[in-house]
């Protein structure tokens, strides 16, 4: 399957709503979980999260990357600096490991067909790469390493342990048997000197 992996900019609003569906992916979240208070989710849940969610968007955010097939969307990685997320600010499980500048990958949606493809995998290394490209060094998820390979779809937004695994991340803490908390580090890129032509004064 050729795959193309782009930011969600405005242009591209339409298509995450195709992808998402009018159930905002699940439930009315339309990603806001992690952004939002517990009351504001539930209060915004469904078309005041989808608004809320465009309205970063129309910010001049990028806060996920889009995966196509065909040019048709099949799946989403939510990503950003981890201080846009005060919900993982207030979790006991996934709280800070350290002070260390950090970049949350901390959602996925990826359209019914095309699920136990990989492309969980794939999403990643893309999210990896936009978020060096915005000058990361470090990026961290929140996957669950469940006991059963029979985890339901639904207990997976934020990723399997597996699918880090093969991304090259590598678990830093665990507090919970079920939630590691993953992470890769990316080395900056050598700068490639350019020769000049031009004769030596």
């Amino acid at each position: 399957m050729t795959l193309v992996f782009r930011p969600l900019t405005p242009e591209r609003w339409k298509d995450l709503e195709a992808l998402f569906g009018r159930a905002g992916a699940c439930a009315g979240c339309w990603c806001m979980w992690w952004r939002l208070s517990r009351s504001r989710w539930t209060q915004g849940k469904g078309a005041g999260n989808r608004r809320t969610l465009r309205k970063i968007v129309l910010s001049g955010e990028s806060p996920g990357i889009l995966a196509y097939a065909g040019g048709v969307p099949v799946g989403w990685c939510a990503l950003a600096p981890r201080e846009a997320y005060p919900a993982l600010e207030r979790s006991r499980i996934l709280k800070r490991v350290d002070e260390r500048p950090v970049w949350s990958i901390t959602c996925f949606y990826v359209a019914r067909a095309h699920r136990r493809s990989g492309l969980t995998t794939r999403l990643l290394e893309a999210a990896v790469a936009h978020a060096r490209r915005r000058g990361a060094r470090l990026v961290e998820g929140y996957p669950v390493d469940p006991r059963s390979k029979l985890t339901p779809d639904l207990f997976a937004f934020t990723g399997l342990a597996s699918a880090f695994r093969k991304a090259g991340f590598t678990e830093v803490a665990r507090r919970s048997a079920t939630r590691p908390i993953m992470r890769r580090e990316l080395r900056r890129r050598p700068k490639v000197e350019r020769r000049s032509n031009s004769p030596k004064p």
